[in-house]
């Protein structure tokens, strides 16, 4: 009896942020299925650590999420077949955190993966194929208490991917928006006592959401949701909004009071 070969099976692949938590678990995913996979991360160490462990199917590539995806092309001799923008900041903050905070998370949640698109597309439209996954977060989705940077910067991430999906699925472009809540992670362990409020009680493994996004691109979906109540959740903040704000409001005294 024949097994089928893995659709990712040689396929070249980007993570960014992969040094660890999500990217590090995609990028693990990834290699397990036979594809060759640019670890890309700030940190140099943790590049190479995960690029290691993974094997002669990895390439650590240390820098900045913005401008990756031109050196990992390089890297893979001039294809990419699927581009993961995980690499994010999780900003807190009010509405009055500086201005280089707000610019910060503005760079890194959206502005890198318009870069990464920029440069892909016209090789991706021209021969009919490409996939770009957006670890875009439930805040993006949703909201989080405690972090409008975060949030603001996620949602606009979640509309970049919306846009990319409508504009070219017909061109043979996929793409995929992962929203999960809490991850354990070291960006659940920064978000601080809001994380353990809100996030921390229904925090799940990375390497469950790398198996939500391979459930989904099989499924063809776009909305990656490793926390199935967020639909539920998204339906309500839709269906009704000032429900959904005064039930956020709730929260967010009950943060302030704790």
């Amino acid at each position: 009896m024949s097994v089928s070969a893995s659709p990712y099976q040689d396929q070249r692949v980007v993570v960014t942020g992969a040094g660890g938590g999500i990217g590090a678990a995609l990028a693990r995913r990834f290699a397990a299925e036979g594809a060759t996979v640019v670890v890309n991360d700030l940190d140099a160490a943790r590049a190479a650590s995960v690029a290691g462990e993974i094997g002669a199917r990895a390439i650590a590539l240390p820098g900045d999420a913005s401008i990756a995806a031109a050196e990992a092309r390089e890297a893979l001799g001039g294809e990419i077949d699927v581009y993961c923008a995980n690499a994010g900041l999780a900003s807190g903050g009010d509405a009055f955190a500086d201005e280089a905070v707000w610019e910060a998370a503005w760079e890194t949640n959206v502005m890198a993966h318009v870069r990464a698109a920029r440069l892909l597309l016209p090789h991706w439209l021209e021969r009919g194929s490409g996939r770009f996954v957006s670890t875009v977060s439930a805040a993006g989705l949703l909201t989080m208490i405690g972090a409008a940077p975060y949030s603001v910067t996620k949602h606009g991430a979640l509309a970049f991917a919306e846009w990319l999906s409508l504009t070219y699925r017909h061109r043979g472009i996929r793409v995929h928006a992962i929203c999960p809540q809490g991850v354990r992670t070291d960006m659940l362990t920064a978000a601080g006592s809001a994380g353990e409020l809100v996030l921390a009680p229904t925090a799940i493994e990375p390497e469950a959401v790398a198996d939500a996004l391979f459930d989904g691109m099989e499924k063809g979906r776009f909305l990656i949701l490793p926390h199935p109540e967020v639909a539920d959740f998204h339906i309500a903040r839709a269906t009704d909004p000032d429900r959904w704000l005064n039930g956020m409001n709730h929260l967010q005294q009950k943060w302030e009071s704790r």
